[in-house]
């Protein structure tokens, strides 16, 4: 069983909590055995037991935010050790990218991240296919961990078992679950926020978008209208013609959602797709109706690029028909 090190900032907690999950299965099969800062049990010296699992530990996940890089144990202590026992051949040292950051030129920034070409998880489309990727990266270095050890397995972080448990021990050490994760609660202005921001960061993928397509393209010209605050319209023209065109709402249509129409007439109020805020046990995702021919994903968790993403290819449709002649 190979032994696995969570290295992370407190600030990304969630998504460590997330990817827990994702390796799961590598648990239960007994492939890894995992560890983090918050099984230190109480009255165990913090830093002591770090120092032991960076010291010893097989695999090392550096979860790398800017909170991450920021913060002065993760970079200047986790993070340099880690990266001295994997240059020394002691133990697999894997990024794995969870935010947007300046990480490439750190001194890991020489080790193949995950996911895939070390796109940040939150900008995936799908937050779980990115830790899908995490896990299988964990898996197939979990094969190259060397079975002949000159260490003990990790079960030296728990607590001796004799016959008769000693005092310190039963006071100190006490065994405990790891499985001690809660449902979180997510508030009505939670959610609210959460659309608002979401709604936000559509507009700004869109106004993007447009300016970017008619560089690229020749005789192509789009045109990115914010009506008000809640919202916009997008237009697309080859040779002075409309091809695309769309008005993007937030909360008109079936409570309060981000809804998407094909019309930009201000007295149309249908739509061909919504958006709404979903939670899980442990985060807030957006999930689209699946009202589109082309939603390939109608059941996903939807980042704000996911769902920025699923709409833009409704709008671009048009445009990547072949033209007929």
């Amino acid at each position: 069983m190979a032994s696995l090190f969570f290295s992370y900032c407190h600030a990304d907690e969630a998504l460590r909590d997330q990817l827990e999950k994702h390796l799961a299965v590598l648990k239960n099969q007994g492939i890894i055995h995992a560890w983090h800062d918050r099984r230190i049990g109480a009255g165990q010296e913090i830093d002591q037991q770090i120092d032991q699992h960076i010291e010893t530990d097989d695999i090392i996940l550096l979860l790398v935010s800017a909170d991450f890089l920021a913060s002065n144990y993760c970079y200047n202590i986790e993070m340099k050790r880690a990266v001295a026992r994997h240059e020394a051949g002691e133990a697999i040292v894997i990024p794995v990218i969870l935010r947007p950051c300046d990480w490439h030129e750190a001194p890991f920034g020489k080790l193949l991240g995950t996911p895939t070409d070390g796109k940040p998880i939150t900008t995936w489309p799908n937050i779980d296919s990115a830790f899908l990727e995490v896990a299988k990266a964990v898996r197939e270095a979990a094969k190259r961990v060397p079975s002949r050890r000159n260490k003990v397995e990790t079960e030296s972080s728990m607590p001796i078992v004799t016959a008769w448990p000693s005092i310190q021990a039963t006071a100190f050490s006490l065994p405990r679950s790891s499985n001690l994760r809660v449902t979180k609660r997510f508030t009505d202005l939670d959610k609210d926020r959460f659309l608002h921001a979401g709604f936000d960061f559509v507009a700004k993928f869109f106004e993007g978008s447009l300016e970017e397509i008619q560089k690229r393209n020749l005789g192509i010209t789009g045109a990115f209208r914010r009506i008000d605050a809640n919202q916009f319209t997008a237009v697309a023209y080859r040779d002075g013609k409309i091809v695309c065109q769309c008005k993007i709402t937030l909360g008109a249509h079936l409570g309060k959602g981000i809804a998407y129409s094909r019309s930009v007439e201000n007295y149309n109020n249908s739509f061909n797709e919504n958006m709404t805020v979903e939670a899980d046990e442990q985060s807030l995702f957006l999930k689209c109706l699946g009202m589109s021919s082309r939603d390939q994903n109608g059941d996903g968790k939807l980042s704000f690029e996911g769902g920025a993403e699923r709409y833009w290819a409704m709008f671009i449709e048009p445009l990547q028909r072949p033209e007929r002649y």
